[in-house]
């Protein structure tokens, strides 16, 4: 399901103790629909060691943000905020030469409700022994619904669809 870099990500934020959904088109494929992704979203849970602890297991893998900005003062409220307001950020764009063909997108700001939506994750194996937590089925729907992007438009007509064949049988 995932590439040997997205597999080490998860386990070093497993390891690391990160509270982190895995969202948007790998979400779409552990929850049914193949498709073709070139990037790892992860909303995290924004509190502040919680951070603290993401960005330690990012820039251990090689991780750096595409913006000319360092990746530790994505951890800062005021500073992360400043960037949503002045700059219209929705996700920080990271990138490693050790893992060239993985780029991971963090969000900015919760977009859901990150305690309530936590609750409703699925644990998913991703590799032996390795498993990823994804946002909720119904949580990932909203997501894209309110996004409405047409990828997300047809995500969710894909994942609709497969829901209906499921309790079709």
């Amino acid at each position: 399901m995932t590439s040997s870099s997205v597999q080490t990500i998860i386990q070093a934020l497993n390891e690391a103790g990160v509270r982190y959904l895995v969202v948007g088109g790998l979400a779409v494929v552990a929850h049914g629909h193949m498709r073709f992704t070139a990037d790892l979203d992860l909303v995290l849970d924004f509190d502040e060691e919680n951070l603290r602890r993401a960005i330690e297991v990012f820039a251990s893998l090689g991780f750096r943000p595409r913006a000319p900005v360092p990746l530790r003062q994505f951890a800062d409220t005021e500073i992360r905020q400043g960037w949503i307001k002045d700059k219209g950020l929705t996700v920080l764009s990271l990138f490693s030469d050790d893992h060239p063909l993985t780029e991971v997108d963090l969000f900015a700001a919760d977009p859901f409700g990150f305690d309530q939506v936590y609750a409703r994750r699925v644990s998913m194996a991703i590799a032996p022994d390795i498993e990823a937590t994804f946002v909720g089925l119904k949580d990932l729907v909203g997501m894209k619904r309110a996004a409405g992007r047409p990828q997300d438009l047809s995500d969710i007509e894909q994942l609709e669809d497969l829901s209906r064949e499921l309790s079709d049988d």
